[in-house]
């Protein structure tokens, strides 16, 4: 099975430690997870917890186009929380953001994350076949 990192996704943050935006192993894309950085910035976005998972969001979407694939490709994510109160906010601003059939998820609170984020997404796609 081939496997290949990507170096870069235009339209995402560049990665803010040694690791990739995403592997793409055979038709499989490992979508490394995305917090509320601003492209542009690299810095979080104001607004808390709903910026920050919507700009998640669109990072995400930005590593799957780089990749060949998009929000409809995605049979799995993992949402990190710093908060499991924000849970209901989150699950408002994913459930506008993917359609059915939902990927799987998982959610997991955890004590804190890079930057200071409030959440974080990763992803697995199945890229489209010819």
């Amino acid at each position: 099975m081939s496997r290949r990192a990507l170096e870069s996704a235009p339209g995402a943050p560049q990665a803010v430690g040694p690791y990739s935006p995403a592997v793409v192993a055979g038709d499989l894309v490992f979508c490394a997870g995305q917090i509320g950085l601003d492209p542009a910035t690299t810095t979080l976005v104001a607004g808390g917890t709903a910026a920050q998972a919507a700009q998640a969001l669109q990072n995400l979407d930005a590593v799957l186009a780089a990749a060949g694939c998009g929000r409809d490709d995605v049979v799995k994510t993992t949402v990190f929380l710093v908060d499991a109160a924000d849970g209901k906010l989150v699950n408002e601003l994913y459930g506008r953001h993917f359609r059915a059939p939902y990927p799987a998820r998982s959610t997991v609170v955890v004590a804190g994350l890079p930057l200071g984020a409030r959440v974080e997404i990763e992803a697995i796609a199945l890229r489209p076949t010819a």
